[in-house]
């Protein structure tokens, strides 16, 4: 007779937290504005429209805030990591766009029930621990017929690849799905199907430019949370063992022979709410 094991379930308070600090750690809005190329061709594939309310979750330094403002859209922009937000309202202010900023967790938004024509997410609400809890927080503040437009990196692509070589060295937490199921159409339809009228996918690419292998991993390391925490939990031998994996895996992907390009698939899903 074989013994059920009771797999305890994950504490995602404790996560958050954990995940809260991470973010916070580095400078990510360094890294955060040479994505502001996905944040203009996400507000282009909702279709975002002068004076239509628009929520950006997990908005990071604000790119997908940013892009929607300058569009006209009366913007609410959200994250956790109050820094971040600091960051995104001083880009505001020094474009002129009118922008509310508000501290807010993407799987419990403040926010009314069909508050939003159009709620956004670049490369944000895919890292939050509970996935259907956030996605059910999404479709609540969207009104019927509002759209939910998201940039998620895919597993196959290069940032997908780069966590699992991070996850070898530094485990992520048990029990917690992957961030990168969020780039995959199964993983989106069981999260927003049954409340979706339309779901529209699209596998697109960023290019990340930089020097060499070695200035990207010299910048990822100081300035991206994941990265900056991974390397910060490992000893010596641990660290460099981390740092020759992603070295080969850019020089894999590397297009740029002389420099570095590597292109990172992303899926850029829009969800009309039914």
């Amino acid at each position: 007779m074989n013994a059920v094991i009771d797999t305890p379930a994950p504490d995602f308070t404790a996560i958050k937290l954990r995940q809260q600090a991470t973010w916070a750690s580095g400078d990510y809005a360094a890294i955060g504005t040479t994505l502001q190329i996905v944040g203009e061709t996400l507000a282009e594939a909702a279709d975002v429209r002068a004076d239509e309310a628009l929520l950006d979750v997990a908005a990071g330094n604000g790119n997908a805030t940013l892009a929607a403002a300058r569009r006209h859209a009366k913007v609410t922009s959200t994250d956790y990591v109050q820094s971040l937000l600091d960051k995104g309202r001083a880009r505001a202010q020094a474009e002129g766009l009118n922008v509310q900023f508000q501290t807010a967790d993407a799987e419990a938004l403040p926010f009314g029930d069909a508050s939003f024509d159009v709620v956004l997410s670049t490369f944000g609400v895919m890292f939050t621990p509970d996935h259907q809890q956030a996605a059910s927080e999404m479709l609540r503040v969207t009104r019927p017929g509002g759209r939910i437009a998201l940039a998620n990196w895919t597993p196959a692509g290069f940032i997908g690849r780069l966590f699992k070589v991070i996850g070898a060295h530094v485990p992520p937490p048990a029990g917690v799905q992957p961030p990168s199921l969020w780039g995959t159409e199964p993983h989106i339809v069981e999260l927003f199907g049954a409340q979706a009228a339309n779901i529209r996918c699209e596998r697109r690419h960023f290019n990340f430019r930089y020097r060499s292998a070695a200035h990207w991993v010299q910048v990822f390391r100081e300035l991206y949370g994941p990265t900056h925490k991974a390397f910060a939990a490992l000893d010596a031998a641990g660290a460099a063992s981390l740092e020759r994996g992603i070295t080969a895996l850019l020089d894999e992907l590397n297009t740029a022979p002389g420099s570095l390009v590597v292109p990172s698939e992303y899926f850029e899903v829009v969800i009309t709410r039914a």
